[in-house]
């Protein structure tokens, strides 16, 4: 069979049996911040095993993607120098949810191996857990193989954690003799024999019976389940007679596109194993980048640099200096394509960004390495071995060399690297960083002050998402110095968190307002930073009043909510591979960082602008899920970020079906409150993310007014200053036009504003606009989507009351009413009068009441002009 063939086999035989075929999840789990990548087949069943979650079938197949690069199960240094194992690699899998058991999990996998596969039996070995005398006896029942091929092994071998608690159990394993010539002559052999390359295993099959608790005991599950998992890449190798995973139909196509783009032959130990390094590496980027990972200098971006720069290192074994790797994708995708189609519709962007990494890394490379020579030439001459941790912590921090690439290099020229020292200069990096931050900060109020201990008996209530003022009581108090630590048994103050700064504003006590200059959350409680003479009004029981600066609260929300729908208008355009990389609201400007691996065109920037804001325009209700189970809320589909920690409880922001994220941050209410959208920079802030700088609502006019400020100030850059100055109030002017219109739209409805006078219908309200050509166009555009009838409208523009009126030609003709008269009329009613234009009416300074109550007469007016 060939490799695709095997998939199809596999799933078809359990497919026989009554299981569900599920789809391979991610090789990114963005559902699970405690992994860096789905490195086994049970991640995505992680909540069944826990309890959490549930499925609508109990028994499942599939074959599934995974990454081995981190934590104990670290692959990476051996790839490439033997011929199994891997950074990516497939495990196909069965699995039983509280249905069969052992009997049944193997019976079919000795089936599937001997009867359907043809497997030798003479050549399979069982493995079970020393107590586990269930199954021992299960497999002389349901199996024929020679029972002096069942062996028992301890814990280590035998017995499968989840992690220190949690469901656990007994596993038995299936190994296969693969023959003479895989080992030394002088090297022991046998089942679960460290480095035995002639036995090998086959496939584990777990058996989760138990629960460990915390104190270490085992308890037996109410729900007994079945996990297993084969090595994909490894039964292939077997079933097609190989010795080496790299000759198989796997990895074939690839090795051979690499000696055609290189010219070099898979011939030699230093040829193999490079070439087996790049087809080794470019799957686990492919794979990766199709599910929206990217490389950077974090978390699991740092990760797939590591191995991009490893592949590129290699490639230089092969005399390689120009871009390769990136053009390997094709290959992959027509080989692996059918099984996973998204590398297929993901191939042009994988090729981007693994060509721009390779560009980036090959300009670097070369000087790092004429580095590392003038380093290994001056410690031969010392008669030492080993390269200095200061050397290695240079070519990492300067040229971008990860130790374990520096290592490498070291070790073909013979030398080793001074880890330990290397480890210190990076520990004594993060902790100037972190006193950096710390001394930004003044000092570290949890610890300096003891706030732990001022929130530690106490209960305190958010109160911020549905008010900005509270009334509250003192249930904690800590005064240092001039300043105040108060806690209150609720608040409206938000302390930053998720990108969104502190709230400002103030605490009443019955004899003064002492101003919050700080805010610190403490176990999730909000202790209030105050400065100033309490004058004894501030005591554990005292009632006062904790009041939120509203308007500034307001201009964050408009933020914060307008950097939800800018994220999804940036993978609406950009596509899902975009995901936020850090964030900073306040109530000046928003700043968003992102996945990306170019930079954004003028175009792009345009199309993503445009949506934010016909989003705003279509005035989309907030639905505010609070405090829900995390697994409902990713049932649901929001969007959860790596890296973040989530408890059980978490708060879900939705804006109608096109954004939906967690975030515990404060909203508008609807999306029509941010007012307007407008991008003010973008730039590229590392390798792989970007930035982008946006403004929202009166932010708009404020960079309009440091535009100006500037135009007066440099002579040279006026003109150009100038020109987008004139292009930003004309794009300001444009859209509260656009905005009007859509508010007043909402006068059509029958529920406020119209209504039908004799047969005429009449619409009529308040709309916000800056001149009266914008009041006559919003006036326009109802009676047109009106088509027949009478429309008022009122605005207070520069100070005045201003009415227009607009009326359809069969009501002019029929009915003989004209503009002219009835918006004459309307003014009338607040002592005002001809407004100089055809069709409008004005009067002196009026406050909203009272435009709205003439406004409100046109009903009648119509009526007594029609009588």
């Amino acid at each position: 069979m060939n490799s695709n063939e095997v998939r199809e086999s596999f799933v078809k035989f359990f497919e026989k049996h009554g299981h569900r075929s599920v789809p391979s999840a991610p090789v990114v789990p963005y559902d699970d911040p405690t992994l860096l990548f789905t490195n086994a087949g049970m991640n995505q069943f992680k909540d069944v095993f826990l309890g959490k979650g549930k499925r609508d079938y109990t028994r499942a197949v599939d074959y599934q993607k995974c990454i081995r690069v981190s934590g104990k199960h670290n692959d990476l240094e051996e790839v490439g120098h033997d011929t199994y194992h891997h950074t990516f690699f497939e495990m196909l899998g069965n699995w039983s949810f509280g249905d069969y058991y052992k009997k049944e999990a193997i019976e079919w996998a000795w089936e599937l191996l001997t009867a359907v596969w043809k497997l030798p039996k003479d050549k399979l070995y069982a493995t079970v857990f020393e107590s586990d005398d269930e199954a021992l006896e299960l497999w002389k029942k349901v199996t024929d193989i020679d029972p002096a091929r069942i062996m028992k092994f301890g814990a280590k071998q035998n017995f499968w954690e989840m992690g220190e608690t949690g469901p656990c159990g007994p596993c038995s394993e299936i190994h296969i003799d693969l023959g003479d010539g895989l080992c030394s002559k002088d090297h022991k052999h046998g089942v679960n024999v460290d480095g035995c390359a002639r036995y090998i295993e086959l496939w584990n099959l777990v058996f989760i019976q138990y629960n460990r608790d915390a104190s270490g005991e085992l308890e037996t599950l109410p729900a007994k389940h079945v996990d297993t998992g084969m090595g994909f890449e490894r039964v292939v190798s077997v079933l097609q007679g190989k010795r080496s995973n790299y000759d198989t139909d796997v990895f074939t196509p690839i090795l051979a596109e690499i000696e055609k783009l290189t010219g070099k032959k898979y011939k030699g130990e230093r040829n193999r194993v490079a070439m087996r390094v790049i087809a080794d590496h470019v799957r686990a980027l492919t794979f990766a980048i199709a599910d929206n990972a990217n490389p950077s200098n974090e978390g699991r971006g740092y990760v797939l640099r590591r191995i991009l720069r490893r592949a590129s290192r290699y490639a230089r074994n092969l005399d390689a200096r120009e871009p390769f790797i990136y053009r390997l994708v094709d290959v992959l995708a027509g080989n692996m394509g059918g099984a996973y189609p998204e590398i297929v519709s993901a191939r042009d962007r994988i090729k981007e960004v693994i060509k721009s990494e390779e560009e980036s890394f090959n300009q670097t490379l070369d000087r790092g390495l004429e580095i590392f020579e003038e380093v290994a030439s001056r410690v031969k001459k010392s008669g030492s071995k080993q390269i200095p941790g200061e050397d290695v912590f240079k070519l990492y921090d300067t040229y971008g060399f990860p130790a374990d690439l520096t290592n490498l290099i070291a070790q073909e020229r013979g030398f080793s690297i001074d880890m330990a020292g290397f480890e210190t200069l990076m520990q004594e990096q993060q902790d100037r960083s972190r006193e950096a931050t710390k001394k930004t900060f003044n000092i570290n109020l949890t610890e300096d002050v003891h706030l732990d201990e001022l929130v530690r008996d106490a209960k305190s209530e958010f109160t911020g998402y549905d008010t900005v003022q509270n009334s509250a009581k003192i249930v904690g108090l800590k005064h240092v110095g001039s300043e105040h630590y108060v806690l209150l048994d609720k608040t409206p103050f938000y302390a930053e968190s998720g990108g969104q700064v502190d709230d400002t504003g103030v605490i009443k006590t019955p004899e003064k307002s002492l101003p919050v200059v700080d805010l610190v959350k403490v176990d999730d409680k909000i202790v209030h930073v105050l400065e100033g003479s309490s004058d004894d009004m501030l005591r554990v029981g005292n009632d006062v009043v904790a009041q939120v600066d509203a308007r500034r609260r307001l201009e964050i929300m408009r933020n914060h909510s307008a950097t939800h729908l800018f994220h999804a208008a940036l993978r609406n355009i950009l596509g899902t591979h975009v995901h936020q990389a850090g964030s900073l609201v306040d109530p000046g400007h928003l700043r968003f960082d992102f996945t990306h691996h170019k930079k954004v065109s003028q175009e792009e920037l345009r199309d993503i602008e445009q949506i934010v804001n016909d989003k705003i325009l279509e005035r989309i209700e907030l639905t505010h899920h609070r405090s829900i189970p995390y697994d409902q809320a990713r049932k649901m589909g929001a969007l959860a970020f790596f890296g973040d920690k989530y408890g059980d409880k978490v708060n879900v922001v939705q804006f109608g079906d096109f954004s939906m994220e967690f975030c515990g941050g404060t909203h508008v209410r609807n999306t029509s409150e941010i007012g307007f959208f407008k991008v003010i920079t973008e730039a590229s802030i590392a390798s792989g993310v970007r930035r982008v700088e946006a403004v929202t609502g009166g932010g708009v006019e404020k960079v309009i007014e440091n535009l100006m400020a500037r135009a007066d100030e440099k002579e040279k850059e006026r003109d150009e200053l100038v020109e987008r100055i004139r292009s930003l109030e004309k794009e300001l002017s444009g859209y509260r036009l656009r905005t009007a219109m859509s508010a007043a739209e909402e006068l059509l409805d029958g529920s406020n504003g119209a209504g039908t006078v004799d047969g005429v219908r009449v619409v009529y309200g308040l709309v916000e606009v800056d001149s009266d050509d914008e009041l006559k166009q919003v006036a326009d555009h109802l009676k047109d989507k009106l088509g027949s009838g009478v429309v008022v409208l009122g605005s207070k523009i520069q100070d005045k009351a201003m009415f227009v009126s607009s009326v359809s030609q069969d009501a002019i003709s029929e009915k003989r009413l004209h503009a002219g008269k009835i918006v004459n009329e309307v003014a009338r009613k607040v002592g005002g009068g001809g407004g100089g234009r055809p069709n409008f009416a004005t009067a002196g300074g009026r406050d909203q009441f009272k435009i709205r109550e003439a406004v409100d007469s046109v009903p009648e007016i119509v009526r007594q002009l029609l009588k």
